[in-house]
């Protein structure tokens, strides 16, 4: 699964920590999604898209070869 989540935390000025504290995990839970190393739970990607005001499809999404 690939992530916009770097990109919009740089966009509204948001470092992992602060992140983190707003969509309730840790640091390295943001991380590890960024690095696309771990597939969010439905919870916590509902959770990131409120913060960035974003549906879910525009922050997570496969690509095609991934299908």
């Amino acid at each position: 699964m690939k992530t916009r989540l770097k990109e919009l935390r740089a966009r509204d000025g948001l470092n992992q920590t602060e992140l983190a504290k707003l969509a309730k995990i840790s640091r390295q839970t943001v991380s590890l999604i960024e690095r696309e190393e771990l597939v969010p739970s439905l919870l916590i990607a509902i959770r990131i898209a409120k913060i960035f005001n974003e549906p879910i499809e525009n922050i997570f999404f496969f690509e095609e070869e991934e299908l």
